[in-house]
């Protein structure tokens, strides 16, 4: 008997933390999931976030009118202490209100193309030769020099397009869109290695570092073409099937650089092979942007439901309502505030009373660097090393923010317990493809919001996706609209987040965090423009 006994009695210490947890509420699951069949809000806030008020760039009057009907609206369904928090982006807002292209010789046709963010505009319409400025590959900064200085004479009053045609090939192996339930098993496996990896992290092998970053290129070809007179720069996108990514003039200072546009790969190979002819080429663009120097205070959108017997305590959830120009910012990330205040709005429409507050966030500047999130972290919570009040009382933060993709599980920064406390709470929705969540000690920001509250030393939750058409086709593109939105798999990652919410919000304990033995030391934040 003593011997049957003893691995008996390993077997119970072994689970003993998760056995001593409260039991989950399996009642509540099924309530959510019956309000999210019947009453569900979130393709209706979808589409007011993208077709009435995108795109929402930082900064911009379409932002900040999307994130004041966020407010009212969580209000309306009895949300508290809705507000707009201001902090400082510290650049004016800018908008592309009209927008252009035209080849007009030797043929006529329209050219597709997106205006590149904080770059001036045209002042009315603008025709001119086209000239292509072919730079030496991998340069260094004499190189770039000698090659700018044979071009001196060639620029001036022209339309310039920068670089060689980009050769895209036709992708006869595309990725799969959703991932099979053995990889996120895999990933998610507490006992496997390699466990942990997939979705947003590292990039695999890498070229050596060139001698000039691809932006310090980019700023000297802007000084280049400001000081000798050309008019407008075009850059390939070099992307297939008319896909366009546009960012920003990093300056942000409209004098440094001409207006510039993204050219959609197929129409900047169509002229390049031209002008190879020895043919001529005129271009006509029509850019009117404009600035909102009001925009240099941009805004986080705050609502939440109230606690009861651990009120200052707080559960976090949210993701960017940030956009960029090109597009509505479907997918990235309009679908992913949807999520968070369908999940919010879940609870309190089956009449929870969260012991804890739930408070959702939805930031500005992500795309600028994480910036909004970051901000509000430092004012309210401090960091690991400088605490302040609230730090004590944040149990953790919930993140989405890659795409259409149903959730599949989830990485939160703390130790192993963390993740073993989420894997529980996670556990009944496999039926969904959901299948568990693995521990992070990175405090590096970089990617989403989750990494602001890692980088602060907190629990930030950040959930894993099926990738649908996110990296391929609208991360940052202008194909990023409603229509690329799939509502089965939106719906079920709200239902899935809105039970994980309950659970931390109902809990005698916080979430485990890292003692000060075991804390990962601290990363610089991020105070740059970055994508």
């Amino acid at each position: 008997m003593l011997k049957r006994a003893l691995p008996l009695l390993a077997f119970a210490l072994t689970f003993a933390p998760l056995a001593a947890q409260e039991k989950l509420n399996t009642d509540i699951n099924a309530k959510i999931r019956q309000e999210e069949a019947s009453g569900s809000q979130i393709m209706r806030t979808l589409h007011v976030l993208t077709d009435v008020y995108g795109p929402r760039v930082t900064g911009s009057p379409g932002h900040k009118a999307a994130a004041e009907w966020a407010v009212k609206q969580m209000e309306s369904w009895g949300f508290k202490n809705g507000h707009l928090e201001p902090w400082d982006f510290g650049h004016p807002g800018w908008v592309n209100e009209r927008f252009s292209a035209h080849i007009t010789a030797p043929v006529k046709d329209q050219l597709t193309c997106e205006v590149v963010a904080w770059t001036p505009g045209t002042n009315g319409p603008v025709t001119a030769q086209a000239y292509q400025l072919t730079l030496p590959e991998r340069p260094t900064p004499a190189d770039l020099t000698a090659a700018l200085d044979a071009a001196k004479d060639k620029v001036k009053g022209r339309i310039v397009l920068v670089g060689k045609q980009t050769l895209v090939p036709v992708n006869l192996n595309p990725p799969a869109k959703r991932r099979s339930d053995d990889q996120v098993r895999a990933q998610y496996d507490p006992n496997n290695p390699d466990g942990g990896r997939g979705g947003r992290g590292g990039r695999g092998d890498q070229d050596p570092p060139a001698p000039m970053t691809a932006n310090e290129i980019s700023r000297r070809v802007d000084e280049f073409l400001v000081a000798n007179g050309a008019v407008v720069r075009v850059n390939d996108a070099a992307r297939e099937h008319g896909q366009i990514i546009a960012f920003h003039n990093r300056t942000y200072d409209l004098m440094k650089a001409l207006p510039t546009v993204v050219m959609r790969n197929e129409d900047y190979g169509r002229i390049a092979r031209i002008l190879a002819d020895g043919t001529p080429v005129e271009l006509e663009f029509n850019i009117a942007n404009k600035v909102y120097p009001e925009g240099r205070t941009s805004y986080n959108a705050i609502a939440e439901i109230p606690g009861t017997d651990k009120k200052d305590e707080i559960v976090m959830l949210g993701g960017h309502l940030d956009s960029w120009h090109s597009a509505t910012g479907a997918t990235d990330n309009a679908i992913g505030c949807a999520v968070m205040m369908e999940a919010a709005r879940i609870l309190k429409a089956i009449g929870v009373q969260p012991r804890r507050t739930i408070r959702v966030a939805l930031w500005s500047g992500e795309e600028q660097g994480i910036l909004g999130s970051q901000a509000y972290v430092k004012e309210h919570f401090g960091s690991f090393e400088n605490p302040k009040p609230e730090f004590a009382k944040l149990d953790a933060y919930l993140n989405i923010d890659s795409g259409t993709g149903r959730a599949r599980g989830a990485g939160v920064f703390g130790p192993p317990a963390a993740a073993a406390l989420l894997r529980q709470k996670l556990a009944p929705f496999q039926d969904l493809g959901v299948f568990g969540a693995s521990a992070t000690r990175s405090r590096t920001v970089g990617g989403t919001d989750s990494t602001s509250f890692n980088n602060a030393g907190l629990a930030g939750i950040g959930f894993g996706q099926d990738p649908i058409e996110y990296n391929t086709h609208t991360h940052h593109t202008n194909l990023d609209n409603y229509e690329r939105v799939i509502e089965s798999d939106v719906k079920s990652s709200a239902i899935v987040i809105a039970a994980a919410l309950y659970q931390l919000a109902m809990r005698d304990e916080m979430v485990p965090r890292f003692s000060a033995a075991e804390m990962p030391p601290p990363v610089a934040r991020t105070t740059s423009s970055a994508q």
